[in-house]
């Protein structure tokens, strides 16, 4: 496992899962996977992370698709709508994450998730998962600090990752 990575844009971390690609490739692309793959610390009282529960639970199949997901702040809970903008299977797969107004249209604040996926052979798969906030814009940036949060969310996210796509016995 590589540490995480951090420009001045982006962050990403790199971790070699014992797991074929295609598995891994299935537990990201569905969207109730999400708050177990969270790399927040999980508090005490259960279900209180960031990811909170997905809205709209049908796999992620194509580009443009949109899924929405309870979040929980210590400010408050909200929502999040996320549209899918890299879709290859069982490669790459990432979305923007954005919200939804009350008129139903939806906007995006500039930054994104993205896991690229690498099998190493027919049981091992490298994943580097990547969140980048090069187009933020500045208007956002000056209430929003970037990245949104510690150095290891991304090691932590890998980690829950392995333990929801390894094999069961």
């Amino acid at each position: 496992m590589n540490a995480p990575a951090t420009d001045r844009e982006s962050v990403s971390a790199t971790m070699t899962l014992a797991v074929p690609v295609a598995r891994v490739f299935a537990v990201v692309a569905d969207p109730t996977t999400h708050a177990a793959i969270d790399g927040r610390p999980h508090f005490a009282v259960e279900g209180i992370g960031t990811v909170q529960e997905v809205v709209d639970q049908e796999l992620l199949t194509e580009v443009g698709q949109v899924f929405r997901m309870g979040m929980y702040h210590p400010t408050g809970s909200y929502r999040v709508a996320n549209k899918v903008h890299v879709l290859d299977p069982p490669r790459a797969i990432g979305w923007l994450t954005g919200q939804e107004k009350a008129d139903g249209h939806l906007e995006f604040g500039g930054w994104f998730w993205r896991y690229d996926l690498a099998a190493l052979g027919p049981s091992e798969t490298e994943v580097t998962l990547t969140y980048d906030w090069t187009a933020v814009p500045p208007f956002i940036r000056e209430y929003i600090p970037f990245p949104p949060f510690g150095p290891d969310h991304l090691t932590n996210s890998l980690h829950h990752l392995a333990g929801l796509a390894a094999p069961t016995s």
